[in-house]
């Protein structure tokens, strides 16, 4: 590849090499730092100032060379290049550098991929009824029992260091309070108090001192034309049936469309079987690693503590981060490789178009401009193609019924010995893992 760099970089690059340079030498009658230009270059000399800028950055101007291309180093590139004159010149370098080669893709109208019939069980429909009857049920005080699960209570909780929650209202198996603290208040009876223990997200553990003061319980009204009345804007329980499984329906289409397209890529992938270089694994592995710490921190809990959590030693979570790194490069360079034999091309409009329906209450204008500054437009451009391709491919491969499927995965081929490793489903625009 050959870069070219604005002459604004590369004097942004002199004075951050010049900085650095002038903080690390001591020339008499000068403070660390505040060495004048001239002064400096009499003493390191022009190549080597700018032979410090070149290297502190020309890593990073290659690296947003990138962005926006299909080039996926396997190993570091080698530099050609000749230092610039002066800080008001452009910068040329040429880098050489191993990639992934694209690979040879099968024929993927010939793909039998399993899809699903969107039907939506009657369980579905019951459980959204009786959800809208929970939503204006009367409380009912309780007596003669304990509380149980369903139950509204009102209580005190003291912690071990005095603070106290008075009053607290909470229905007990909606997971607003932690497992420990609902699982101690099961079973109490109005009037009651006990400790109850809790274990931290670091391993420590806490406790409270639990008072039952109230113990209610949720009065369903009847399911009729009564109900769907008072609780929507249907009215009869017939139409609001029909509504409650129209959308459900819809959800679950949408929901099976997701996972046919995962199913299509996975299908072609498997049929490509692209070799794909171990420095791109270990590169994507290191990305979704981090990002699943940064996840961790933002809920309060350390990677030392997920992993005590989870149950899995550090070399089992590192064998599945680095299968699921795996199987993502696989179907982004098979998708990428099927963008550039269909020769997909996504437009500045069609970009714009996407960044608008996102935009909310924000000005749209505004947000396109942040993201052209940001440099995330041709990513989005490189996203939008991919997603094109998968589109290409979802839309020819032959769709065949679940059932057929699974009898076919009962039978059992010799290839059905190699083991097997847990992924998580990717399409292109979603986000990495967290």
């Amino acid at each position: 590849m050959t870069v070219e760099v604005p002459s604004g970089d590369v004097e942004h690059a002199i004075d951050h090499a010049a900085s650095d340079l002038a903080g690390s030498l001591r020339i008499p009658g000068f403070r660390k730092g505040k060495v004048p230009m001239p002064v400096l270059l009499a003493r390191v000399g022009k190549d080597r100032l700018y032979q410090e800028a070149v290297d502190s950055h020309i890593g990073g101007w290659f690296r947003a060379a990138l962005r926006g291309t299909n080039v996926r180093p396997v190993q570091p590139p080698e530099y050609e290049y000749e230092l610039p004159d002066s800080p008001s010149d452009t910068f040329q370098f040429t880098a050489t550098v191993p990639v992934q080669p694209k690979p040879e893709l099968p024929d993927w109208s010939v793909l039998e991929v399993p899809r699903s019939d969107p039907d939506v069980p009657q369980e579905l429909v019951d459980a959204e009824l009786e959800i809208l009857r929970s939503t204006v049920a009367d409380l009912a005080p309780v007596e003669g029992r304990p509380a149980q699960e369903g139950d509204v209570v009102v209580v005190d909780l003291v912690s071990d260091d005095g603070e106290a929650q008075r009053d607290y209202v909470a229905e007990l198996g909606a997971g607003r309070l932690l497992p420990e603290i609902e699982r101690g208040l099961l079973g109490m009876d109005q009037g009651a108090e006990k400790p109850i223990s809790y274990r931290l997200p670091d391993g420590s553990e806490a406790g409270v001192t639990a008072r039952m003061n109230e113990i209610k319980e949720r009065v369903l009204p009847p399911l009729d034309d009564e109900l769907a009345q008072a609780a929507t804007e249907f009215d009869t329980l017939g139409e609001l049936t029909d509504e409650i499984r129209d959308r459900l329906g819809a959800q679950l289409e949408q929901e099976i469309d997701s996972q046919f397209r995962t199913a299509a890529v996975d299908a072609l992938v498997t049929a490509t079987d692209p070799e794909i270089a171990d420095g791109l694994v270990e590169s994507r592995a290191v990305e979704l690693w981090n990002a699943l710490v940064r996840s961790l921190e933002r809920r309060g809990i350390s990677a030392e503590a997920y992993l005590q959590l989870s149950g899995r030693s550090p070399q089992e979570i590192q064998a599945d981060i680095e299968s699921e790194a795996r199987q993502s490069l696989a179907r982004e360079i098979v998708l990428e490789a099927a963008a550039d034999d269909l020769g997909v091309e996504v437009s500045d409009d069609e970009i714009d178009e996407l960044i608008r329906e996102q935009a909310e209450d924000e000005n749209p204008d505004e947000l396109i401009q942040q993201v052209r500054d940001a440099g995330r437009y041709e990513a989005l451009r490189a996203d939008l193609r991919l997603r094109k391709a998968l589109d290409r491919i979802a839309g020819e491969v032959k769709t065949i019924p679940v059932e057929l499927a699974r009898a076919r995965e009962e039978l059992w081929t010799p290839e059905k010995e190699k083991p097997e490793t847990a992924t998580k489903l990717w399409t292109p625009g979603s986000k990495e893992p967290s």
